[in-house]
């Protein structure tokens, strides 16, 4: 399958898609500028909401749940954005690509500005409002998405070259980690990713100029060709959410490298996606 070009290149580093009604269809992220990008019709807007904003997924209650350089913030149904603190007080870690479990709670990994090894880690949100970390060691943390019936997590830690799978319980959170597929590196290295209404898993490679397709036993069998080489992230959308949308990125590119780096790409993708999951809090 071949992405087809879906806005001008508008961001400098596009990441962290996700289609819900609640909000209206698409936002978007332009990571390092702060800003959420949202589609309506052929017009895109933008809103600045930090120095840098990494993840968005929306709230039950209305709203949004935001992941920002060091810590967390809330936007209520009226738009109103509240920050809950920094994290930590080091300059050199920022938080990255994070995700919403069944249960509610809302995850986000860190990892270092000059991608330190082992310098990032895991962290979850709960509805209370409290942290807790989940992992430790790991690089540049990236996609997470659970299975359709809840019980598996997919998940990317970019350095370590392949996706892993995690069981899930409420009780028990993500244990048992394994490697669900290796990505070879002449095709890229494993950045956002999605998991669809059958269970496939859908990867966006970085460097790689795709997004591929997994089958629930980790097999490949489907591969959606970018036109632009650093594929970030990726969501399904749409009415049906039958639409694959995908993000890119411009960050290390020269000047006139790549011209529809930092555009945001759409496919039909042949099976639909499941409903968000909201952030409880």
């Amino acid at each position: 399958m071949q992405a087809e070009q879906r806005t001008d290149p508008l961001a400098f580093h596009g990441e962290g898609p996700v289609w819900s009604p609640s909000w209206g269809g698409l936002r978007w992220l332009d990571m390092f500028a702060g800003d959420i990008l949202s589609l309506d019709g052929d017009t895109v807007h933008r809103r600045h909401v930090g120095s840098m904003v990494v993840t968005v997924r929306p709230r039950r209650a209305g709203g949004a749940v935001l992941a920002l350089q060091r810590g967390f913030a809330l936007e209520d149904a009226h738009g109103t954005i509240t920050e809950l603190g920094d994290l930590w007080s080091d300059p050199l870690l920022r938080l990255n690509e994070g995700g919403c479990d069944p249960d509610g709670r809302f995850y986000c990994g860190s990892m270092a500005f000059d991608q330190k090894h082992g310098a990032g880690s895991l962290r979850r949100l709960d509805p209370d409002g409290s942290v807790d970390v989940v992992l430790t060691g790991l690089t540049i943390s990236n996609g997470l998405d659970w299975s359709p019936d809840g019980s598996l997590a997919y998940y990317n830690d970019t350095a370590t070259g392949r996706v892993a799978v995690f069981d899930y319980s409420a009780e028990t959170g993500l244990t048992g980690q394994r490697s669900f597929a290796e990505i070879p590196a002449e095709s890229g290295f494993p950045d956002g990713l999605t998991v669809d209404s059958q269970g496939g898993v859908w990867v966006a490679l970085y460097g790689g100029s795709a997004v591929h397709r997994y089958t629930p036993d980790g097999r490949l069998d489907g591969v959606v060709e970018v036109a632009a080489s650093r594929v970030t992230a990726c969501t399904f959308g749409g009415p049906n959410l039958d639409e694959l949308f995908i993000t890119t990125s411009r960050e290390g590119l020269d000047e006139g490298e790549e011209a529809l780096a930092g555009s945001l790409f759409r496919v039909d993708a042949g099976v639909t996606g499941q409903p968000v999951r909201e952030f409880a809090g």
